[in-house]
């Protein structure tokens, strides 16, 4: 096969929330089945059609950057996570929905990766809600993607979702929720994966397409790790 034009995308969020299970999903279209705790990032890469169905249509190679690690870490563990956020074109933010912790600390994810977390809790004001002006010049294309909706009680469920969407509404970013033991709810055609295509399309069009906003501001376009096809490599 030719060479392909790439894009990368950050897949950052707490541990345990099941970031390495949702990227075997997306590249493999298969189950996980004996997920492992992440060490540095692991890296794996998904064909994507950009504008599928178009004349514009051209094929894609999306790396999708796991990134291990807890949002609590040192600040030696975040300056070596830092090398991960070099060059970025789109950020996934994943986060457990049975673990609401999980999801308040997107924000601290987002703003680390995004070369703002100066101060860990800056972004929390005094009445417990959080300032959406911090991604207000955001260029960066996101998407909020729950896991584990399985495991929310049917009676919970409708609280847990309106709680979520305020979240992603935050980000300016689509949510997607889903059991990641279950593919059906990324099939074909299924609006989970029609705003996934979506999101991919935007990243794509923001990194080729666009003059500004394809990169974080404060990193500088580097040359990557490993050159090449990158699948399912791993960083320590």
């Amino acid at each position: 096969m030719a060479s392909l034009d790439r894009v990368k995308v950050l897949v950052l969020g707490d541990s345990g929330v099941g970031k390495s299970s949702l990227v075997h999903l997306l590249c493999q279209n298969q189950v996980l089945g004996n997920p492992s705790w992440t060490v540095g990032c692991s890296v794996d890469v998904r064909v994507h059609d950009y504008k599928e169905g178009t004349p514009e249509e051209k094929t894609y190679y999306i790396e999708l950057w796991d990134v291990g690690g807890s949002v609590g870490s040192a600040s030696s563990v975040k300056s070596t996570r830092a090398v991960f956020y070099n060059s970025v074109n789109g950020i996934i933010l994943v986060h457990d929905l049975t673990n609401k912790k999980s999801s308040q600390n997107l924000y601290r994810w987002s703003l680390e990766a995004l070369n703002r977390d100066l101060v860990p809790t800056g972004v929390l004001v005094t009445n417990g809600d959080y300032d959406r002006e911090q991604f207000a010049d955001n260029q960066i294309p996101l998407l909020v993607i729950g896991t584990k909706l399985d495991q929310i009680h049917e009676t919970k469920r409708h609280e847990v979702l309106t709680r979520t969407a305020f979240l992603a509404e935050d980000f300016n970013a689509e949510e997607i929720n889903l059991d990641c033991t279950n593919p059906r709810y990324l099939a074909a055609g299924s609006s989970n994966a029609v705003k996934l295509s979506r999101f991919f399309d935007k990243v794509i069009e923001k990194r080729y397409f666009l003059r500004e906003g394809n990169q974080i501001p404060g990193f500088p376009d580097r040359k990557r790790f490993g050159g090449g096809t990158l699948k399912s490599l791993h960083y320590d």
